[in-house]
């Protein structure tokens, strides 16, 4: 990674380039969702032991995503907040049906099925 990003605004592109295959798109989704899970499912039963699983069920599907399907080092490595924000804001856009005009403006190729 030779360029230094020094706002969001700029990361937020490269970070979808770094995801441009669905499958490791798909394998985020399924990480931020058992994140998400496991964080309400703390909050519900008081169960805040639960929270020590949260690295470990977002980090391994999205490291399995760049290093077995996208063959790429991941943004959390250099730029680790971004990534995290970069990540939930991924998967929000997905779920609401708006993430296709983000990657889009990204110049992201899609050469597997569409979101």
């Amino acid at each position: 990674m030779a360029h230094r990003y020094t706002s969001f605004g700029d990361f937020w592109p490269f970070y979808l380039r770094e995801h441009s295959k669905a499958s490791t798109r798909a394998l985020h989704y399924v990480g931020t969702s058992l994140v998400v899970m496991i964080a309400v499912g703390a909050a519900l039963t008081g169960r805040w032991e639960w929270l020590i699983a949260l690295p470990v069920a977002g980090y391994a599907f999205a490291w399995v995503a760049h290093f077995a399907v996208e063959k790429n080092r991941p943004a959390t490595f250099t730029y680790p907040l971004w990534s995290l924000a970069a990540d939930f804001r991924m998967w929000a856009l997905w779920l609401s049906g708006r993430l296709d005009p983000e990657l889009d403006r990204a110049g992201v190729v899609r050469h597997d099925h569409p979101e």
